[in-house]
């Protein structure tokens, strides 16, 4: 069990690079299960990703104290303890967030550790996630993951909402027209939301923007769907390391400089 102390001791426990991977993060997790939680737990959930900024992703502090400042801020009008330690259980059985319990120095229980989860390992439960708990899941071949749109592992709410949302709320039918298609079609099953398609995207466009008219633009999606693919393999199977698109762009600079080192001589010369 950890010693209870000051919120540096627990710093190496981030597991962002920033603040920003870290609010990016939240974004996408509350797009998928913002519905998952009371009006009241929303709040509970938000003050403590505040709470987690020093040190991207992590806080360490007492529910009484937490409470006490959610209801300062709201002069009154904030939430019970009960609704936060709801709050908390449906944050660690959704994969977002990971609790660590302290002890003090001199003998009892210390404050909690509050430490979330980067993407992956959110998307690593849903991955493998079983919605009846009753009811074995199916046994899945690794090509079945791959089979395009009849493979969805991420089912998505399908229920129209004329409120204007965020970029990140809204689905792969949103995407900008500059993503391919086919790299779209690859990619919704596991991430259907517009902006995360569009991350993956920016990185084969800035990997390729140099060589574009040299390399035909169906074999640059092609490609990125490949890399994609094989990031999602390296994913289930503990490799990724950092974050998957992280992951995914290293596989497809690997793959693209194949495909550029395959090119014949001739077109090197025609385009100059």
């Amino acid at each position: 069990m950890l010693v209870a102390g000051r919120i540096e001791n627990f710093k190496d426990y981030s597991k962002f690079s920033s603040l920003k991977e870290f609010n990016n993060t939240i974004e996408m997790f509350l797009a998928e299960h913002k519905k998952d939680f009371t009006k009241g737990e929303l709040v509970a959930f938000k003050r403590l990703v505040r709470f987690s900024a020093k040190y991207a992703g992590v806080a360490n502090a007492k529910i009484g104290t937490l409470v006490k400042a959610i209801n300062e801020k709201l002069k009154g009008f904030g939430v019970s303890r009960s609704t936060f330690e709801r709050m908390l259980r449906k944050a660690k059985d959704l994969g977002i967030l990971s609790i660590e319990n302290t002890a003090k120095s001199k003998g009892g229980k210390g404050h909690n550790v509050y430490i979330f989860n980067t993407i992956d390992v959110l998307k690593e439960r849903k991955l493998t996630y079983c919605e009846n708990p009753e009811k074995p899941c199916d046994s899945k071949s690794e090509d079945t993951y791959f089979e395009g749109e009849t493979s969805i592992l991420l089912k998505t709410s399908k229920k129209k909402n004329l409120k204007i949302r965020k970029d990140v709320d809204l689905d792969s039918t949103f995407t900008a027209s500059y993503v391919p298609k086919e790299f779209v079609h690859a990619v919704k099953p596991f991430f259907d939301h517009a902006a995360v398609i569009e991350d993956f995207w920016k990185s084969v466009f800035l990997d390729t923007k140099a060589i574009s008219h040299i390399v035909e633009q169906d074999t640059i999606t092609y490609t990125a769907i490949n890399a994609f693919k094989q990031a999602i393999r390296g994913y289930k199977r503990g490799k990724v390391k950092t974050n998957l698109v992280r992951y995914f762009t290293g596989t497809f600079k690997k793959l693209m400089d194949q495909v550029y080192s395959e090119l014949p001589l001739h077109v090197f010369s025609s385009s100059k």
